[in-house]
Parts: structure tokens; sequence; C-alpha cells
């Protein structure tokens, strides 16, 4: 494993980082989600990312509980709040609910601090201000390490570097956009604004919800256990800016298995190389339902691809890619 800083933040990152919406909130039994996260603490994973709503709560739990075997110096946790979690209708970013969901997050991950307390998604009801100010407040308190927001645009990037720079509050540290070879929207205006004012990137969805490892194949229904074929769990295949099951994209991504071959590695590996050459980007966060696909993600780390496999890569799948 190799690591890199996240931002101009104190943090340290495993280049690659183990996720939980799909371990956990995606029907992987408890004890088999443990195994997973053991497995990517005993290859070198050091961040773990979870989010308070992710299984009503339950994706806190069982991190929490996956990770107590370790010294805590071990692992990084970060959790996010917005999204309401189970039935309860509260959502957003106000001071009063960063408070109570900070608390339940640590309760819930067995914790006294969180190294990374995201925003999941930009609150247009709460006054910017009122958001980093409670933020800055935890961080004062010592529950929480560091910042972070996830799909926020350029705009409201540069908006919060402007408040938090006017008063002199605790700086975003994390970006965490979705970044794949399929899905390039945030090197248009995120990766800049992002480099600009020192955060650093966490890319989530590298595999593109799975079809970079190329199980899907075009004309064939998903494999039987696959998130594709999960009703709950492909809502953002089906919804994303192109259908990430169409036949036209398929057969665009089935062009990118003799170019892995060629390189000694799987689709996946050369997928999330891809992801990692960017210096904007501190880590890629992986999901698994089995330990053996984290073994074979890890091998992904320290991978240059070289010049002529990058332009291959654009030529295959350049015409179903999102760009920004």
């Amino acid at each position: 494993m190799q690591y890199r800083h996240l931002g101009q933040s104190v943090l340290e990152v495993s280049e690659l980082s183990f996720g939980t919406w799909l371990t956990v909130a995606g029907g992987v039994g408890r004890e088999q989600a443990i195994r997973c996260i053991h497995a990517a603490v005993d290859h070198g994973i050091t961040f773990f990312d979870t989010a308070n709503e992710y299984g009503g709560g339950e994706a806190e739990r069982v991190l929490g509980e996956g990770l107590r075997a370790y010294p805590r110096d071990r692992y990084l946790v970060a959790t996010k709040l917005f999204f309401p979690v189970g039935d309860e209708p509260d959502r957003g970013l106000s001071a009063a609910q960063i408070e109570k969901q900070l608390n339940r997050s640590l309760q819930r991950l067995g914790l006294e601090t969180i190294d990374l307390y995201q925003c999941h998604r930009y609150d247009k009801e709460t006054p910017l201000e009122e958001t980093l100010e409670a933020l800055d407040r935890a961080v004062k308190a010592g529950k929480v390490r560091a910042i972070g927001f996830s799909e926020w645009t350029a705009d409201q990037i540069e908006a919060a570097a402007a408040i938090g720079a006017s008063r002199e509050l605790t700086r975003f540290s994390s970006s965490q956009p979705q970044y794949s070879m399929l899905w390039r929207k945030p090197e248009a205006k995120v990766f800049p604004a992002c480099a600009q004012h020192g955060i650093g990137n966490l890319a989530f969805s590298p595999l593109a919800h799975g079809v970079l490892t190329g199980k899907y194949a075009p004309g064939q229904p998903p494999p039987p256990g696959s998130r594709a074929a999960s009703d709950e769990m492909n809502v953002f295949m089906e919804s994303a800016g192109r259908h990430y099951r169409s036949d036209y994209l398929l057969e665009a991504v089935a062009q990118l298995k003799p170019m892995a071959e060629d390189l000694g590695l799987t689709m996946a590996q050369m997928a999330l190389a891809w992801v990692l050459r960017r210096p904007e980007v501190a880590s890629a966060i992986i999901g698994a339902s089995r330990p053996e696909q984290i073994a074979d993600n890890v091998r992904a780390v320290g991978v240059k691809l070289p010049p002529e496999a990058l332009e291959r890569i654009d030529w295959a799948v350049g015409a179903v890619v999102t760009w920004g």
C-alpha cells in the first residue's frame, strides 16, 4: 500500500480506502462485512468511509465493531451527514443537526473522535456560514479532526473557502466526488477549485458502479448477486448521466479488457490505476462483498499507466464518458 496526504490536512490516507455503502447497506451479512473490513486493514488500507444514513446507521455500527480489533492509530474513520437516517425526517446541515448527528455517529462508531466529518451534499436551506461555524466548533471541541464535503460544485467550494478565510474557521480538507473512466465531471471545475484551496479528493465509485470490472456483458442479463441485479442497489446505475446498463456503453467498456490484459492487469486494477494517476486524488474508495476482491484491488496501487495506454482507453470509451 502507498499513502498520500489528504489536501493540506494532517491526515495521511491509503491510496485505496474502504467504503461501507456497498458492503453493509448492500445486504452483505454482518460477519462477512467484518471479514472484509479486517481484510482491508490487513492489506494496508487505513482509511474507512461511511455515512450515518447507510443502512439506517447500521454501517457505522458494523464499521466500529470491525475496527475495534485494531489499535486506534491503525485506521482513520470518515463519516457523513445530510440525508435522513432511517425513518427520521431530519436532514440537512443546520447547527442543531450537525451537533445531534455527530454525537449519534460517535456513539454508533464507538469513537471519541471522527477523523473526517463530511457534508454528504450541499444544503441550500441552511446558511453556509451556519454550517461552517458548527463544523468549526466540532473540530475545536475535539470531536472531529478534519472536515470535508461530497458532491459540491466549484462555486460552492469557492464560497466556503471565502467564508472560512474571512472568519478564520476550520478549512475543508477533502472533497468526495464521483470519479471514474466513465464519469469525468470533476476534472473540469471541481479538481481545479480543490487544488487552489488545498483540498484533497476521495474518489467514490472509481469502478463506475462495477461496470469497469467487466462483469456486465452487452445483451446479457446481469450476473446473479451483482449490483445491477439488485433493485435496491442499481438505482445509481439507472440514474447515471448515461445508462450504465446500455449495450452501447457496455460494448465500449468491453474493449478495455484486452488493453488490461496487455498490461498484465485486471479491468478493475486498470480502472483504479487510472483514477489514481491524478495528483488531485488522495484515495479511491472501493467496496467489497468478499475479502478476495480487496486483495485483487490492492494490486492496482503503484501501477503507472503508460501514455499509450491512456490514449487507448480514451479511444475506447471516449464516446460514452460523462464529461463536465
